[in-house]
C-alpha cells in the first residue's frame, strides 16, 4: 500500500507548473499510473491471502457486474452472434458445408468473439463506474477519512469490487456464449434455411469441454483486468470533477488495451500452435 500511494505522490509532482513539456507529462503520467496498476494488483493478492474481505460490498459488486450488466451483454451478444453467423454461413454454404456452419461459428464466437465483447462491455460499464466512485472519493478526501477511521482503503474498496468481477466475468461470458449461439441458430434458420437441429449438433461436435475451461479462465483474468485497472485510475485521481471524468475514460481505454494484449498472450499459450 505504501509503494502504490509513493507512486501517487510521484505522480502528482508530474503536474508541477513548469516542470516538463505537457506531452512529456502526459506520458509520464500514464506510465506513473499502469506501474500502480501492478502494485495495486500486487497489493490487492497480499490482502487476499490474508483473508479480509466485506462480503457485504462484494455482494453489492457482483450485483452490478451481473445483473446490472445483462442488457447490454444480451443485446450486443445476440446481434453480433447474428452477424458472425451470417457472414459464416455466406461463405460456407457455396460450398456445400452446411453442417459446418454451427461449428464454425461456435469455435470462434465461444474462443474469441464472446469474452472479448463480454470483458470490453464490463470495462465500459463497471471499469468506469470504479474509476469515476473511486475517484470521487480521492478528490473529495473520503480515502483520507477511511485512514483515520483505521480502515485500510484496499480492504474496504478494492478488494471486494476485484473479487466480484473475478466471479461475475465468467458467468457473463457463459451467458452470452449461450445468447450468441441462440442468435445464430436464428440468423441460420431465418436466412439460410438451416434448421436449428443441424446448427446445434454442428455446435455439439465441434466444441469441446476445453473450450469451457478457456471461457472461465478468460473470465478470471479480464474480470481482474477491469477491477484492477478502474481501481487504480481511480485512486490515483488528483484534482475535481474534470480530472474524475478523465481518469474514468482512460481507464476504460486502459482496460480495453491489456485485454487485448492479454487475450493475444493467452491465444499463443492455449493453442499450442506457434512455434518461436
Amino acid at each position: 500500500m505504501y509503494l502504490y500511494f509513493l507512486l501517487f505522490s510521484v505522480r502528482n509532482s508530474v503536474f508541477r507548473k513548469g516542470k516538463l513539456p505537457l506531452k512529456q507529462n502526459l506520458e509520464q503520467l500514464w506510465i506513473v499510473r499502469c506501474c500502480a496498476a501492478v502494485l495495486l494488483f500486487g497489493q490487492v493478492l497480499l490482502h487476499l491471502c490474508q483473508g479480509k474481505a466485506y462480503y457485504r460490498k462484494i455482494l453489492e459488486h457482483m450485483v452490478t457486474a451481473g445483473p446490472g450488466s445483462i442488457s447490454p451483454v444480451l443485446l450486443v451478444s445476440g446481434f453480433a452472434g447474428m452477424i458472425f453467423t451470417i457472414q459464416t454461413a455466406r461463405e460456407l454454404v457455396q460450398f456445400g458445408a452446411v453442417s459446418a456452419v454451427g461449428g464454425a461459428f461456435a469455435l470462434a464466437f465461444c474462443r474469441e468473439l464472446a469474452p472479448i465483447l463480454t470483458a470490453s462491455i464490463l470495462a465500459g460499464q463497471v471499469g468506469s463506474a470504479f474509476a469515476a466512485e473511486l475517484g470521487a472519493m480521492r478528490v473529495t478526501e473520503q480515502i483520507d477519512a477511511l485512514y483515520m477511521l483505521r480502515t485500510d482503503p484496499i480492504d474496504y474498496l478494492v478488494l471486494p469490487r476485484v473479487i466480484a468481477c473475478c466471479l461475475m466475468m465468467p458467468f457473463m461470458m457463459i451467458f452470452a456464449v449461450m445468447i450468441g449461439i441462440t442468435g445464430g441458430v436464428f440468423a441460420a434458420w431465418q436466412f439460410y434455411q438451416i434448421v436449428p437441429e443441424v446448427f446445434l449438433e454442428s455446435v455439439r461436435t465441434f466444441l469441446a469441454p476445453s473450450d469451457l475451461m478457456i471461457i472461465l479462465l478468460k473470465g478470471f483474468i479480464f474480470g481482474t483486468l477491469v477491477a484492477v485497472n478502474g481501481c487504480s485510475w481511480g485512486l490515483t485521481t488528483k484534482g475535481g470533477a474534470k480530472e474524475v471524468g478523465e481518469s474514468a475514460t482512460t481507464a476504460v481505454v486502459t482496460t480495453w488495451v491489456s485485454i487485448f494484449m492479454m487475450d493475444f498472450v493467452l491465444t499463443v499459450l492455449l493453442s499450442g500452435q506457434p512455434n518461436f
